[in-house]
């Protein structure tokens, strides 16, 4: 019953997709095409191939425009699934990529990160949302696999910043001096679902990660 229900309601916005863009639809050029039978000249009547050819092209536009109208449904339930899905990680903890954190203004901030290789050294670089970095830390050689700096709010004075959305960034040196590639995660808990766009937005604290950017989720 839902079948048939789904498939007459796609049908019709197919119909009214034809009648919007062409200016009818197949029942219109049905009638269109009885009315041209019945009163075709008896001594010169249609010809029967080009009155065939019509009728494909009739039916490769509706095949065209159900097709469609089949695709956008299929999108839409796509999309209703994402949101469920966005609103299921709420009080969840995530690890996405992405490189901002938050500090709500007095528990320290895991700022996390994986290397490819062991590192001779390594710095961190937090900044507000001005872009001003507020905090650089060197750190100690530190090995490969994921790693984490934790940050106590204070900017490079010492005094403690602004509760708010952060970003930050990690550049690695191998022994020699060359650069190593580090990935930085955006992670905490979700407390919220953002879903205005087209990708639903997981909120942690004044951050937020796109729910396509989430690696993990833990309890």
């Amino acid at each position: 019953m839902v079948s048939t229900v789904a498939a007459t309601t796609g049908t019709a916005a197919a119909d009214a997709a034809m009648k919007k863009d062409l200016g009818l639809n197949k029942d219109d050029f049905m009638k269109l095409f009885v009315a041209q039978l019945q009163n075709q000249d008896p001594l010169a009547p249609q010809d029967p191939s080009a009155m065939l050819t019509q009728l494909s092209q009739l039916s490769l536009v509706e095949q065209s425009y159900n097709s469609n109208t089949a695709l956008n449904n299929l999108l839409t339930a796509q999309n209703n699934s994402s949101s469920l899905t966005a609103v299921s990680f709420i009080g969840k903890n995530v690890k996405a990529n992405g490189n901002s954190t938050t500090f709500d203004g007095s528990t320290q901030s895991a700022l996390q990160f994986n290397l490819s290789l062991p590192a001779a050294s390594a710095q961190v670089s937090i900044v507000d949302g001005s872009g001003h970095t507020v905090r650089t830390a060197a750190l100690a050689s530190t090995a490969a696999g994921d790693n984490s700096f934790s940050w106590d709010g204070r900017d490079n004075s010492g005094a403690l910043v602004p509760a708010g959305a952060y970003t930050f960034a990690v550049t690695a040196a191998a022994a020699d001096g060359s650069a190593l590639p580090v990935t930085t995660y955006t992670t905490g808990k979700i407390d919220g679902v953002n879903l205005s766009g087209s990708t639903p937005q997981l909120t942690i604290g004044a951050s937020s990660v796109a729910l396509s950017d989430v690696i993990s989720v833990g309890a």
